[in-house]
């Protein structure tokens, strides 16, 4: 690979300034601020203001979508935010431009691209992982100074090798052709991990917990301990005690979910791998009830024809009563 030479691009307030413009333009037709607690009546939790995602700790939603190209929804993708810093949980299609978009809407200078520089993968399905060489270069030539630190399961660094190797020529031509870049940017710091403790800096814990995904050997959920929250983000997953035990009253509980009613309406085939690879709205339920999350968020939803509302009345009718919120795109917990 090329070596790097030194960056010409200005730094501090200039580049933090011009990063937020170009967010602030690739969010002007954005919708208002949305989620709503509750996608039914009844909802009594209330969303966390963010007005400040500079201190404390946040979860913001970047995508909530699904294998299906929903224009309204990006791909798979949750920000943890504590104390200013950025923590990506999985990089769906269009993670860069909705952080961009977040940083935007939130002055959240921690989802700005040049800040993107540590992400975990709950496995590696596409939906999951499309946005992952945007996650790469795309930071990069918007100055991000150092490399990538990726963590992931078996096969998450031989898939960053092989990403790079892809846009050698792009990196050739960035760090050969007379433009300026900044080194090491283009790099990628890629972990293979196992469950159990995967990261520890000053601000955050993050513990691997291994869940059922079908036809995956390795899949992961994760759970964030801050100094003033718990947050655990499900991956995608067939109904796991190991979540129930990982949150255990947990502030903030991220999990997928798809309509029990209309799996019913599902051909054969797609049923019996739904069952083996997602978790119900009847599941997860009885799952969340013993969890007790302060809140729980819904993400990944397929609704297969069913409306948001219909699919939190089916958590609601299969004995969930604690705090609950249909996640959408940039929402904030």
């Amino acid at each position: 690979m090329p070596t790097p030479r030194s960056s010409t691009y200005g730094r501090g307030g200039l580049r933090r300034a011009l990063a937020l413009l170009l967010a602030a333009l690739a969010t002007a037709c954005d919708r208002a601020p949305g989620g709503s607690p509750d996608a039914a009546p009844g909802g009594a939790a209330a969303e966390a203001s963010p007005s400040d995602l500079d201190t404390g700790t946040h979860v913001v939603l970047l995508g909530t979508g699904t294998p299906n190209a929903e224009p309204e929804r990006s791909g798979p993708a949750t920000a943890i935010l504590v104390d200013g810093r950025a923590y990506l949980v999985d990089a769906g299609p269009g993670v860069v431009r909705r952080a961009a978009a977040a940083a935007s809407r939130y002055g959240a200078e921690a989802l700005l691209a040049p800040n993107l520089d540590i992400a975990f993968l709950t496995h590696l399905h596409s939906d999951h992982t499309v946005g992952l060489p945007d996650l790469i270069h795309t930071p990069w030539v918007l100055e991000r100074e150092g490399p990538l630190r990726l963590f992931g399961p078996d096969g998450t660094a031989e898939m960053a090798r092989h990403l790079t190797a892809a846009w050698a020529a792009d990196i050739d031509n960035r760090t050969a052709g007379g433009q300026p870049f900044t080194e090491g940017g283009w790099e990628v710091e890629a972990t293979d991990v196992d469950e159990g403790l995967v990261y520890e800096d000053d601000r955050v814990r993050v513990t691997a917990i291994r869940v059922p995904h079908a036809g995956w050997t390795e899949a992961f959920a994760y759970r964030f301990e801050t100094a003033d929250r718990v947050i655990v983000v499900s991956g995608d997953t067939a109904p796991a005690e190991a979540i129930v035990e990982a949150c255990d009253g947990c502030d903030v509980l991220v999990h997928e979910v798809y309509s029990a009613a209309a799996f019913a309406t599902r051909p054969p085939e797609w049923r019996a791998y739904h069952a083996q690879a997602h978790t119900s709205s009847v599941e997860l339920a009885g799952r969340a009830s013993r969890a007790r999350p302060g809140i729980l968020v819904l993400t990944h939803q397929l609704l297969w024809g069913a409306s948001p509302d219909d699919l939190v009345a089916e958590l609601r009718s299969a004995g969930y009563d604690g705090p609950l919120a249909f996640g959408r795109d940039l929402d904030v917990y």
